[in-house]
């Protein structure tokens, strides 16, 4: 960036604050949410309370007061952040992600903490678990909203709850029921999500998927091996038979028929039945990432998941894609969409999940998301909101500086994304003289030329528009 541009940052930040300004009842305490962005965007190395309110001259017992017992409403931030990205950044092919993060923490006071799985370390850790909901359209990506996950634990004792702030209207709910409630939340604000994403955990629970169909919701989720169903649709009975006696259990209705087929896991599906074995892999080329072009192969079949009680849920498509360059690395992904929605447009929703990854990076390495040092749960989700704000805020001004720096240089996909990182090209002229939609392609390329390896150069390789 030029010394012109990082000036004109600082009016353009003071604009782009004005859109919360009804969160706050005075001037006063509007202008520490000032203080707090702007000590998040600096170059501290720790991005506390404390470090923030030293570098702008102010006490750090006021900017702990402006976070944990100041009057204004982190709720109404939120709305106003989703109604400014529905407003701003509306999309025919936006994208929702669904995931969650762990930040890890020392000492039992930080609301929620508790020994369990936190990603940011890979390993079992003491720390606090976050879901959230993201946004991606085009080249722009942002978290939405997200909430605490309330372990079990912490809700089985409520008066450590009442110590760190948290009400007694929050009690423990799964994950998936969380993350339904961000959506809901977002949904009501006006953001359109065209398409819904999400990882292995999610997509392993069938009333998270029921639930998202009955608010239809397309969706396409990142599929464990294991999950099981069924490629051909098996036979259910609905009436309940006819018995002469009085004695023993009656049948329970719906049920599946005697003697219906097994369900298998995917990873069997893709072994052994006609479905896949019938078919060979369709290569795709994989955008231009930081180690250059990624080529997968993939499979796709229709597939009826098995439910909670033991019935086939609705049609869905199931993907299976395999990387070219290392064979034993699969992806699995199922999805509701139409039966005629193409494979192409498939791959690139399930792709699209590394979009959060890079908002959690981008949150935690340069806005100090997990630096929160606080006791207290109001303190905790403002510290989160606004950090969503900020982030927000680089998100745009890294859109419009690129924008003006490379008007000319823009190149088209044909689901209308514009990711720096990689992510699907959905084009399948790899091995074949026509793509899927039957259009022709300038020059067939064949399988050999997609066998591309790590150290190989990319510069010439001639893309598709």
């Amino acid at each position: 960036m030029e010394i012109s541009e990082i000036r004109s940052l600082e009016p353009r930040l003071n604009q782009f604050l004005h859109n919360f300004d009804d969160c706050f009842v005075d001037d006063r305490t509007r202008s520490h949410l000032r203080t707090y962005v702007q000590g998040q965007l600096s170059d501290l190395p720790r991005k506390s309370v404390e470090p923030i309110a030293l570098r702008a001259n102010t006490p750090p017992r006021t900017l702990q007061e402006f976070l944990s017992l100041l009057r204004w409403d982190e709720g109404l931030m939120r709305d106003r952040l989703e109604e400014h990205v529905a407003r701003k950044h509306p999309s025919e092919h936006s994208v929702g992600v669904i995931d969650d993060t762990g930040c890890p923490k020392k000492g039992n006071k930080t609301p929620g903490v508790q020994s369990q799985w936190c990603g940011a370390s890979g390993k079992v850790d003491n720390c606090i678990v976050t879901v959230h909901l993201s946004y991606a359209a085009d080249a722009f990506h942002c978290l939405l909203d997200g909430e605490l996950f309330l372990p079990e634990s912490w809700n089985k004792d409520r008066q450590r709850c009442r110590k760190a702030g948290i009400p007694d209207s929050m009690v423990y709910r799964p994950k998936w029921k969380i993350a339904l409630e961000l959506y809901d939340k977002a949904i009501a604000n006006g953001v359109r999500l065209h398409w819904l994403t999400f990882d292995q955990w999610y997509t392993n629970k069938p009333g998270f998927l029921h639930e998202l169909t009955q608010r239809q919701q397309y969706y396409v989720g990142d599929a464990p091996e294991l999950m099981s169903g069924w490629i051909d649709e098996p036979p259910a009975v609905t009436r309940r038979p006819y018995r002469r006696s009085v004695y023993g259990r009656p049948r329970k209705t719906p049920r599946l028929l005697a003697r219906t087929k097994r369900c298998q896991s995917i990873a069997w599906h893709l072994l052994h039945s006609e479905a896949f074995q019938n078919q060979a892999w369709t290569p795709y080329r994989i955008r231009e990432g930081t180690q250059g072009p990624m080529v997968w192969e993939a499979k796709h079949a229709f597939f009826y998941p098995k439910g909670d009680d033991g019935l086939p849920l609705n049609r869905h498509h199931l993907i299976v894609a395999r990387n070219v360059l290392n064979p034993k690395e699969l992806k699995y992904f199922i999805s509701n969409a139409p039966e005629q929605t193409t494979l192409e447009t498939l791959l690139l929703v399930g792709f699209t999940r590394w979009t959060v990854e890079r908002c959690f990076e981008d949150e935690k390495m340069e806005l100090g998301f997990d630096h929160f040092e606080g006791r207290h749960y109001q303190g905790l989700k403002r510290h989160q909101c606004i950090t969503a704000v900020s982030h927000l805020f680089l998100a745009e001004t890294k859109i419009d500086l690129t924008k003006k720096k490379s008007r000319d240089n823009v190149e088209p996909t044909p689901f209308g994304f514009k990711l720096p990182d990689s992510i699907v090209v959905a084009w399948a002229g790899c091995g074949s003289e026509t793509d899927a939609e039957g259009i022709k392609s300038n020059q067939a390329i064949s399988k050999e030329q997609c066998q591309i390896t790590e150290k190989s150069p990319t510069k010439n390789t001639k893309k598709t528009a």
